[in-house]
């Protein structure tokens, strides 16, 4: 997987031209007109099929990384400026795919070009068109791991429990989702996908896509709240690149940037049948069930401590590695001010990603205690916390500095928890059809911490 990478400074240098996207005009509400994004399947049989080939084939031609006619340059943006496990991940990655959409038009010539979806919940094949290897199509990479996405689905974020779209509020639709199915995707299919240089695989255009897909088509089923268009949410813009803006309020419909998808569009309300046949909590090569919770490790204790002025440590548990088995770790804790400290994270810090599982295939379900018997899938649910797999490392590794702060806040709510004395962290194995066996990913300390600051 070698590409041309450039820090912020470097691409910023070279990101003077954008004058051809900046110069095409960011519609308003009040046009009517509507591009149409449709689903793959449609998408092939039209002829714009055969523009977005030529535009990804010369797109990939371009070997000068800095300028928005190479495919490198989008994935330099995004490795750059995507906000991942933070606010507005959906509505920066809507501005995203509203400017490589531009491009793509500008590349191929053709102005009815449209950005197509993958369903995956209908159809978790990846498209044929994607991973035929024949020479000169411009949809292969090399490296995948996976080449459907079984594993990585859920129904969770779809749940009627989940009505608060904005991250920070309780059971946030943002927060759900990004954890699964978005991260999953990306980890199972693996290769390129496992890395905050995902853009470098063609299909991942197609994952956000369906992704922005369904969050419109969530933001239309009452009651879901959704910060209003005049809110401060709304307020401020989105950065892609020197000079590449675009107004978060043009962020809020897809109609505001003059697309709408293919209708009905619902979320979705089952899982595909491949899906259903065996549970999505599995360890082990064979993808076994799991009944119980995941023995726990024998790894050294961190005592409680001040991290920060504004972040206290109540305890966690150092060295953890993680191969293809899950494990437990019990964190004795030490509760600290819930009146100066008030908002609770699990933080996996130092993190590190073998050369075994940098391609990814697998990821890990994170859950806070699980019944120690009894079955683990069917209490899932109230005790999960989030995913972590080769793609969250890679994300903070690349922004945070190698620490992943996952917050607790909902789950402990939903445990009745009000006092952290002892947590037992459960981090269960989920495997594509192929998969890595040995270490793949390390903690360095996994803690429990509670901060002044916002969840």
């Amino acid at each position: 997987m070698a590409t041309n990478k450039y820090n912020r400074r470097s691409f910023l240098k070279g990101s003077a031209s954008v004058a051809a996207l900046m110069s095409l005009p960011v519609p308003g509400f009040s046009q009517t007109t509507l591009s149409t994004r449709v689903e793959w399947q449609v998408f092939k049989t039209t002829p714009q099929y055969a523009s977005f080939l030529n535009a990804v084939k010369l797109m990939k031609a371009e070997t000068d990384s800095t300028k928005p006619t190479s495919w490198t340059y989008w994935a330099n943006v995004h490795l750059n400026y995507c906000p991942h496990m933070q606010p507005y991940f959906f509505a920066w990655h809507r501005g995203y795919l509203y400017y490589f959409e531009q491009q793509l038009r500008i590349v191929s010539g053709d102005s009815a070009l449209t950005l197509p979806y993958w369903d995956y919940y209908t159809y978790p094949n990846m498209p044929s068109e994607f991973t035929d290897a024949a020479s000169g199509n411009p949809l292969y990479v090399s490296g995948r791991v996976n080449t459907n996405v079984y594993a990585a689905l859920t129904l969770a974020p779809f749940s009627s429990s989940i009505v608060n779209m904005q991250r920070g509020t309780s059971n946030s639709y943002e927060a759900s989702f990004e954890s699964a199915p978005h991260n999953p995707v990306h980890n199972i299919i693996g290769g390129w996908m496992a890395d905050m240089s995902s853009p470098i695989d063609p299909i991942f255009y197609l994952h956000h896509a369906n992704v922005d897909r369904l969050w419109d088509a969530w933001c239309l089923e009452p009651p879901t709240i959704v910060p209003a268009p005049n809110s401060s949410y709304w307020s401020g813009s989105f950065t892609y690149a020197t000079n590449l803006t675009i107004a978060r309020s043009r962020c809020y419909r897809p109609e505001s940037l003059n697309y709408q998808y293919a209708k009905p569009n619902n979320v979705p309300t089952r899982l595909p049948q491949s899906a259903q046949v065996g549970r999505i909590i599995r360890v082990q090569a064979q993808l076994a069930p799991i009944l119980t919770r995941p023995p726990i490790g024998n790894f050294p204790n961190m005592a409680a401590r001040s991290v920060s002025n504004n972040r206290r440590s109540l305890g966690g548990v150092a060295n953890v590695r993680l191969n293809e088995a899950s494990v437990s770790a019990r964190l004795t804790l030490q509760e600290a001010s819930t009146t100066t400290f008030k908002y609770p994270h699990l933080v996996l810090d130092k993190l590190a990603v073998t050369a075994l599982g940098r391609n990814g295939g697998y990821y890990y379900n994170i859950y806070l205690n699980l019944p120690a018997s009894g079955d683990a899938d069917v209490a899932r649910a109230s005790h999960f916390i989030g995913t972590f797999g080769a793609f969250e490392a890679s994300g903070a590794i690349h922004h945070n500095g190698s620490t992943l702060m996952l917050p607790l806040a909902d789950v402990l709510q939903n445990l009745g928890v009000t006092n952290l004395s002892e947590a037992v962290i459960s981090l269960v194995r989920v495997n594509g059809p192929n998969s890595p066996k040995g270490d793949v990913l390390s903690v360095g300390e996994m803690r429990v911490e509670r901060s002044t600051d916002g969840p």
